[in-house]
């Protein structure tokens, strides 16, 4: 399968159009990958460790997540409109951008979530499980979120299997985590917010798999 943004060699470039779409867009696109991760990696650690004002900067980072992805939509939209010289290939690639990057920013919303938790000192309140489980989740997440970015970035569709089956165990943490919070060892208030950083969890493994699946062409993308 093609890579969405494949690097060319010197001699494909002197070859092909200029104004190859491919190039300029792929380093954005890597940039707003890396932040993403960065940002669920950093708002997991904050919650465990009670470290607020590394919570604080992954809130802050959110806004630049969502700049960086509406300048993208913006510049792809304006390339697939206005841009005549462009291949079949060239138009399916602008589309399937077009396509992943509201799953993208979602999941840099979904790190944002689990941040402003941890802003307010929530880590201290889990139970020891819930923490252990927690901890758990946010290591699932950092290894779909890679597989997903070599599915996307470097069109490895054979990672779509790997993909599911890690969100699968997301899954599986999600349902060990929901009993844990029945067994009465917070409370209620607590409970009620852990439930919800669990399906934040959850919600961003869902995107990884729909990413992958855009990128592969498969139906089922939810």
């Amino acid at each position: 399968m093609r890579r969405l943004f494949r690097l060319v060699t010197a001699e494909e470039a002197a070859a092909e159009p200029e104004s190859h779409l491919s190039d300029d867009l792929r380093p954005q696109t890597v940039r707003i990958f890396a932040l993403v991760g960065e940002a669920m990696a950093g708002a997991t650690h904050a919650l465990l460790s009670n470290d607020r004002e590394l919570a604080k900067r992954v809130v802050e980072q959110d806004s630049v997540i969502d700049n960086l992805v509406n300048e993208l939509v913006f510049t792809a939209e304006a390339r697939l409109l206005t841009s005549d010289g462009l291949d079949v290939e060239g138009r399916r690639e602008l589309l399937i951008l077009l396509r992943i990057l509201p799953e993208i920013e979602r999941n840099g919303d979904l790190a944002e979530h689990v941040a402003r938790r941890a802003a307010r000192g929530l880590g201290n309140e889990m139970s020891p499980r819930s923490r252990g489980l927690i901890e758990r989740m946010g290591e699932v997440a950092s290894t779909i979120w890679r597989e997903a970015t070599d599915v996307i970035i470097d069109g490895k569709s054979e990672a779509l299997g790997v993909i599911e089956e890690i969100d699968d165990e997301l899954d599986d943490l999600h349902v060990s985590l929901t009993a844990e919070l029945t067994s009465g060892s917070m409370s209620v208030p607590v409970a009620v917010e852990v439930a919800l950083i669990a399906r934040f969890y959850e919600r961003f493994g869902d995107h990884c798999v729909n990413l992958a699946r855009r990128q592969v062409g498969r139906n089922g993308a939810d």
